[in-house]
């Protein structure tokens, strides 16, 4: 199978590029290295792929040195003709767009760049599928669609036009054209909302990163809403074998969204507390109030993804803690 992945040395399009390369399928990845957190820390996702990065220069292709079938372009999705020659060079079985610009509380700084690359980007991708008869697309949605929905769990048919962020506005947008697409040009389109996803290899502008560096050199962190916050924490494998099993499977209903979580809602206070047990130290917890555009809770309902594909985000919080904090140390990850 050949697949592009766009946002392909980002935290899950790194270890869902791996994981599809390792399964002998055909991989074109493209990203742009956007400064928005450590490009370090993408070109060392990258490395792990086989791919050195030795020009900057936008368009510019390069080949893994560990996997004979593994592309890397570096592109940003907003420049449509250059999307667009990937296409015409590659004929895709499915495209899988986690491309974005990422971060609910940046985008009350930078609305503008949510709007491009969230919207106009995946916009490009839609034209360049529609054009190119590639007939199944896998994107990121994302949790903070719910905005300011109480119920809990969240469920993919409770409302989702009360945003709290310019950043849920862009996904929530996504998947209204995805819809569009699907019904006018018979697109299989398929979202995925994340709910709170971490692991080895994670962004360091996230909480499961920025505490474990905290912890690490011994400073306080800032706990927000004085630490009465849940959210859905989903390890990263768990959502990669989800994506898999739904690129392997023709689906009946051609425009279909799902939740993609661990299906659990863990108090924040453990989650922090599971951390200092990895490390094997506690840290200073500086309580605040809660931050403009910040959900207090994520609870994903997931039975119609288990339903559809048998997902089960089974990876318990204590062992997916445990892994990412070995990997933060054995990598060094805190210099990033």
């Amino acid at each position: 199978m050949k697949v592009l992945v766009t946002g392909a040395a980002g935290f899950i399009g790194f270890h869902l590029t791996k994981s599809l390369l390792d399964q002998g399928h055909m991989v074109v990845g493209v990203d742009n290295l956007s400064d928005y957190y450590s490009v370090e820390l993408k070109r060392a996702r990258l490395e792990q792929c086989g791919i050195f990065i030795n020009s900057s220069l936008e368009g510019h292709s390069f080949r893994s040195e560990r996997y004979a079938d593994y592309f890397f372009f570096l592109i940003d999705i907003t420049n449509k003709f250059k999307l667009d020659s990937i296409f015409v060079e590659f004929s895709f079985d499915v495209v899988v767009n986690l491309a974005a610009q990422p971060g609910v509380r940046y985008s009350l700084e930078n609305p503008h760049s949510y709007v491009e690359t969230n919207m106009m980007g995946f916009l490009n991708v839609l034209e360049s599928c529609k054009c190119h008869d590639v007939n199944k697309v896998v994107y990121a949605s994302s949790s903070s669609v719910y905005g300011t929905n109480k119920k809990q769990p969240f469920s993919v048919v409770d409302r989702t036009d009360a945003p709290l962020s310019m950043y849920a506005v862009t996904k929530k947008a996504n998947e209204l054209m995805a819809h569009a697409y699907s019904n006018l040009y018979g697109i299989q389109t398929i979202g995925l909302r994340f709910f709170t996803v971490y692991g080895p290899w994670g962004r360091p502008d996230m909480a499961p990163f920025l505490f474990a560096k905290s912890i690490y050199f011994g400073r306080p962190i800032n706990v927000f809403n004085n630490g009465a916050m849940k959210r859905d924490f989903t390890y990263v494998d768990d959502i990669v074998s989800g994506i898999i099993l739904l690129i392997d499977k023709d689906l009946a209903n051609p425009c279909q969204v799902f939740n993609i979580g661990n299906g659990k809602a863990i108090d924040l206070m453990y989650f922090i507390n599971c951390l200092e047990k990895s490390f094997g130290k506690a840290v200073e917890k500086v309580f605040q109030e809660l931050q403009m555009g910040d959900i207090v809770e994520t609870w994903a309902d997931t039975s119609s993804l288990r339903s559809e594909i048998g997902f089960n985000g089974e990876t318990e919080i204590e062992k997916g803690i445990m892994e990412f904090v070995e990997w933060f140390k054995s990598e060094k990850a805190y210099l990033f």
